[in-house]
């Protein structure tokens, strides 16, 4: 006789409801480490135009947190863009700063920090939803605050923050700010307000300077370097990581970096000992942060050392001609899996136009080490579409990386080469999406199955050499784009209408735009 099986019933299972802003937030205070609150009459909010994962992974804007919390009068609370921009935007999500959950437009003064051009329709959406109008004409000093900029965007074109920004700290801000606050704190009046930034050296002022920019700060090495991270949190892009400056600038003068030799004096290094004074003796995880990390005569000791601490290592930046089987040794100590490294150029010819270093000898050598160190793979940042750029050389890629992946396994992170201002290939040419698509093709059937080849998007990498190059008016179409929908045929669309790009059918966007 068959028995029947009786199913008890059962309360639907219901979604736990979605998580608000201020739940987020909440979560993320009660796992960080190191974070500041406090009460003080000058009231600032730090707006990063990027999700909180990318914005407590920046170095810069941790150091302005801590900096602008040493002073007795004030009080820096951290804010971020939305996690999902569309999901705020359909909910009208308020942005709150962290550390109060106070909105950021009740903030008198919101201090900004650039990373780099394609931020730009970010910052202009956090601020709307902040209650900002984004255009700095249609600020009333009286019911809003006073917007401030930097961030590492200084470094090369500013100029699009032009219509948006009351002012802006150029370069390396640590000292510079403290002048800006004092300023700001000294009159009510706007116009004073801006006066007086003005006469203050590495402040620009749009409303009164126009588009002709002061030059960028640099810091006193003895008193504020290295930087170092005020808080860590496992709720970031590099989780759980303390991280802390080697060395700043850089000595070296690859063609198309904006930090290369002649920048703010070349590489100024931070001694071992007094980064190990940084270090608490609580850490983990240990980032070593510099525009050229691998170049500090004692990196390898800095690691070991680490190692020995049983303290997980990450470098921001490796060279492939600083390599040595010691150095891969002491990073597979610190717990590195993948050996990653900058190829730059496809080819050798282009690795010589673009003054590298990275000889076919130290990528086959790194590719060999890599394999004797047990690493998993050998990740390679390359560019493509640069100036003189054929197949011919996408060819010489192809064959080169084939070698190579015989020896370890190969993957390729490629970017579209964007000509940047301040350095020796400012204003060339864009490529041309169509060109750049062509060569990433190429790329991928002649490495199918040999390396892992992924590329960022060409069409993007267009619209940030557009605002690379271009100056206020390319700022202004950016707000259009944002206003239409923010895709990219809205920022094509908005450029072509500014006249910062021409338009013409069928064309190929390989023009340098006007400005």
């Amino acid at each position: 006789m068959k028995r029947r099986l009786r199913i008890a019933s059962r309360a639907p299972i219901l979604a736990p409801p979605p998580l608000t802003i201020r739940d987020t937030i909440q979560h993320r205070l009660s796992r960080e480490r190191g974070t500041i609150f406090k009460d003080a009459p000058v009231r600032i909010a730090l707006l990063y135009p990027s999700p909180y994962t990318v914005g407590m992974s920046s170095l810069g804007y941790q150091t302005i947190y801590r900096e602008l919390n040493a002073r007795p009068d004030a009080v820096a609370e951290r804010a971020f863009a939305p996690d999902d921009m569309a999901e705020a935007r359909r909910l009208r999500e308020p942005v709150l700063t962290y550390e109060s959950g106070k909105p950021v437009g009740d903030f008198p003064l919101v201090a900004l920090s650039v990373a780099y051009e394609n931020e730009l329709g970010n910052l202009l959406e956090t601020l709307e939803l902040a209650g900002i109008p984004p255009l700095r004409s249609e600020r009333n000093a009286r019911r809003h605050p006073f917007v401030l900029m930097g961030g590492p965007l200084t470094f090369s074109n500013p100029t699009p923050l032009c219509a948006f920004a009351d002012a802006v700290v150029m370069g390396e801000a640590e000292e510079v700010v403290h002048l800006v606050v004092d300023a700001l704190v000294s009159t009510g009046d706007h116009e004073a307000r801006l006066r007086a930034l003005a006469d203050i050296p590495h402040v620009w002022v749009p409303a009164l300077h126009g588009e002709t920019l002061p030059t960028v700060a640099a810091v006193d090495v003895e008193t504020k370097l290295p930087a170092y991270a005020q808080i860590v949190t496992p709720d970031t892009e590099l989780s759980d990581m303390f991280l802390i400056e080697t060395e700043r600038g850089c000595s070296r003068g690859c063609t198309y970096c904006v930090m290369r030799k002649s920048t703010n004096g070349g590489m100024r290094l931070v001694s071992m000992e007094r980064i190990f004074a940084r270090i608490p003796d609580d850490t983990r995880k240990v980032g070593l942060v510099g525009a050229a990390v691998s170049d500090h005569p004692r990196i390898v000791d800095i690691v070991n050392t680490l190692a020995d601490r049983n303290i997980g290592v990450g470098l921001s930046s490796l060279r492939p001609d600083r390599l040595s089987d010691r150095f891969v040794g002491a990073l597979k100590r610190g717990g590195y899996r993948t050996l990653t490294t900058a190829m730059d150029g496809p080819s050798e010819r282009l690795r010589v136009t673009l003054e590298r270093h990275a000889k076919v000898k130290h990528l086959t050598k790194a590719a060999e080490m890599a394999r004797a160190h047990g690493m998993k793979a050998l990740k390679l940042y390359l560019m493509v579409g640069l100036p003189t750029e054929t197949d011919d050389d996408i060819d010489e890629c192809v064959r080169f990386i084939t070698e190579l992946s015989e020896t370890v396994p190969i993957a390729l992170g490629i970017a579209p080469f964007v000509s940047k201002r301040n350095t020796p290939l400012d204003q060339q040419p864009f490529a041309g999406i169509e060109v750049v698509e062509g060569r990433l093709d190429r790329l991928r059937k002649g490495l199918r199955g040999r390396a892992d080849v992924r590329p960022t998007s060409a069409r993007w990498a267009w619209v940030e050499w557009v605002l690379a190059q271009g100056g206020e008016r390319a700022g202004l179409a950016v707000y259009d784009a944002v206003k239409a929908g923010g895709r990219f045929a809205d920022y094509k669309r908005a450029f072509e209408a500014s006249g910062v790009v021409p338009s013409r059918k069928r064309r190929l966007m390989t023009l340098t735009p006007g400005d």
